[in-house]
């Protein structure tokens, strides 16, 4: 049980890799069996004394090598053995400059397209869901406190307005962990914004929003793509000041 991680054997790792280490640890050394169900979120939880956005997360990590697989209304098992040959972004380092670099110009591509495909084929539902989502956001920001987890609701919700359910997945494998400022800081925090990149933030996210309730299709792409650029922009200079 690790309830509280060891500083010695965890320098420099976040608490999503500790986590997700110690669950391959407890996989390799026979803890589970092919076919077992995981311990439940909650169970993990109490297990690690982490959140449940870390756990989710370590869960990600272990379905993305295809070792474990969630059922839906069942919990997440364990499959029978590693199928590295699935493994997406296997080589991703967050920590490393040049991988959040290379997976924000993914997300400038993708996304682009995903809210361009949003503005043309959601139904009322999914604008309300966005239209929430940009709301939670402002609120957020407004408020001074941590965006990150709003920031990747709203892009969750442009993608799920696709109707392409490709599109989802491929956000739910990256994780809110890839939004930048999340990434900058260990253990789930975010390295803080100026009032005025938030209210920056704020604006880009609202054109976005407002092109795909027009159902402009290249104004939506036009202004998600200027979004992820300007995040790109936004991370260097974040990390210029961390220095």
């Amino acid at each position: 049980m690790m309830k509280t991680p060891d500083p010695s054997a965890s320098q420099g790792k976040t608490l999503v890799a500790q986590v997700t280490d110690a669950l391959r640890s407890q996989i390799a050394k026979g803890r589970y069996n092919p076919g077992d169900r995981l311990p439940s979120e909650a169970q993990l939880t109490q297990e690690f004394g982490v959140s449940r956005t870390v756990v989710r997360e370590a869960i990600a990590a272990l379905r993305s090598d295809g070792l474990v697989e969630p059922r839906q209304g069942a919990g997440v098992f364990l499959l029978d053995r590693p199928a590295p040959d699935r493994r997406p972004f296997h080589n991703v380092d967050l920590a490393r400059v040049s991988s959040l670099i290379e997976m924000l110009e993914l997300r400038t591509a993708v996304e682009g397209d995903a809210a361009a495909l949003a503005a043309l084929r959601r139904s009322p539902g999914q604008e309300g869901k966005l239209i929430e989502a940009f709301d939670a956001f402002r609120t957020c920001a407004a408020a001074e406190k941590p965006t990150a987890e709003a920031d990747f609701a709203f892009h969750v919700a442009v993608a799920e307005a696709t109707n392409n359910p490709r599109f989802g997945e491929f956000l739910a494998v990256l994780g809110p962990a890839l939004i930048p400022r999340r990434a900058m800081v260990e253990n789930g925090g975010e390295a803080a914004l100026p009032v005025d990149e938030l209210n920056r933030l704020v604006d880009e996210h609202e054109a976005i929003l407002f092109a795909i309730q027009n159902g402009d299709e290249d104004g939506a792409r036009s202004a998600m793509r200027e979004h992820l650029k300007k995040s790109q922009t936004r991370y260097r200079s974040m990390l210029r000041t961390a220095r």
